[in-house]
């Protein structure tokens, strides 16, 4: 990255030709979402957070200049972040040193989290709001979880432990929450994704009636995640109950790392994760299988990029993202990636998605369609001098 993020030759927003005011522009934006989701954000306003779990933990959900990012709010480091979220007359703003780098609309807390089912249970013990995006865990327990195969950055079980969820949604809990998501808060789509099972389909089974349910009751688009099932033919009947997308989440390309942070995943193999692709997109469609590639794990950079432009090659998305220490995991003290080490690897995979045609837009659903945990597809926004991608409805400023 060049000069400070969120600055342009020393000015913190463009003006625009007539003479007003005019936001950053989209590279600008892009390098600021990628530094904050390194070293964090201080808040000195109102903001929804995630605490433990899968997904954005520890963080705060925000509208950066209308586009969707979560960052670090709750880790030490974000407490000593240079950068800061303050309250503003008509919203919030990022600053630095007293600059305003970008302004901000925060999330709220939900208002669908005030239900509860007719056994008394939270709604928001079933599933939380991302943004826009309708998440939940469907099952809250993993066969590597407390053992020596324990995802190293995982925190699966530390929410339910703390008693911020249950162990098992049903299909019918989470249809109720997620119709009362779309209508209460506009969520826009659905991710679900499992803790794996000692079962022969790894959990894709359940969590695909899970998805069925909750598409056929709310109508939003939905996507699964599970670990390559043992046959094949459960990716067919997954693709048969109507869900949109999968996600198969490798971690890791570099099986020195994988062996090490997810021993589980390292067993069943690279080239495994590679076939269950291949026969997904041949079901789904090309964009509309993902994975997770975390940065930030001792990897070796050249191998992950070209291993991710394998996946693309495929017809895969591959949702690069850096590594979010979950406190209470088995990697909580690891420093995030710097932010120039995540953008190089994000301009390489920028590059080969857009000749492959894929981005945000393609994904229909699930993490590569929210692209609030990555400054992926910001990155491939700015290369190509396309305003950043926003799905859904951008909240005003003064909510």
């Amino acid at each position: 990255m060049s000069g400070e993020p969120g600055t342009q030759g020393g000015t913190a927003v463009g003006t625009a030709p007539g003479g007003g005011a005019a936001g950053p522009a989209a590279a600008t934006v892009a390098s600021l979402i990628i530094e904050l989701q390194s070293v964090g954000l201080r808040v000195e306003a109102p903001v929804e957070t995630r605490r433990g779990g899968a997904g954005p933990s520890d963080s705060g959900m925000l509208w950066i200049e209308g586009v969707a990012a979560t960052v670090p709010t709750q880790t030490e480091d974000a407490k000593r972040s240079p950068y800061v979220l303050k309250a503003e007359d008509d919203g919030q703003g990022i600053y630095r040193e007293g600059v305003k780098l970008a302004s901000v609309a925060a999330s709220h807390r939900p208002r669908f989290y005030d239900l509860e089912t007719a056994e008394g249970v939270p709604y928001w013990k079933i599933a939380l709001l991302h943004l826009d995006s309708l998440a939940s865990t469907v099952l809250q327990t993993c066969n590597y979880w407390g053992n020596s195969d324990q995802c190293r950055f995982c925190g699966i079980g530390l929410s339910l432990d703390a008693g911020r969820t249950i162990a098992k949604k049903t299909p019918a809990q989470l249809a109720e929450v997620a119709v009362a998501a779309r209508d209460l808060d506009g969520a826009v789509d659905a991710t679900l994704t499992t803790g794996s099972t000692r079962a022969p389909d790894r959990g894709a089974r359940y969590v695909a009636q899970c998805g069925q349910a909750v598409k056929e009751a709310s109508g939003l688009p939905v996507e699964v995640q599970f670990e390559p099932p043992h046959d094949l033919a459960v990716l067919d009947e997954v693709h048969g109950l109507g869900v949109d997308a999968v996600g198969i989440h490798i971690e890791s390309f570099d099986p020195r790392v994988l062996a090490h942070v997810a021993p589980g995943k390292y067993r069943t193999g690279i080239d495994t994760y590679f076939r269950t692709w291949e026969r997904a997109v041949e079901l789904f469609g090309e964009g509309r299988v993902s994975t997770y590639v975390i940065l930030g794990m001792g990897e070796d950079p050249e191998l992950t990029i070209r291993e991710c432009r394998r996946a693309v090659d495929l017809g895969v998305y591959p949702f690069v993202v850096p590594l979010r220490p979950v406190a209470g995991s088995l990697m909580e003290d690891v420093a995030p990636p710097t932010a120039e080490y995540t953008e190089r690897v994000y301009r390489k995979v920028a590059g080969y998605l857009a000749d492959r045609g894929l981005s945000a837009d393609t994904a229909v659903a699930g993490c590569a369609r929210c692209q609030a945990c990555s400054g992926l597809n910001s990155v491939q926004s700015g290369l190509a001098g396309q305003p950043l991608l926003q799905i859904g409805s951008r909240p005003s400023t003064g909510s």
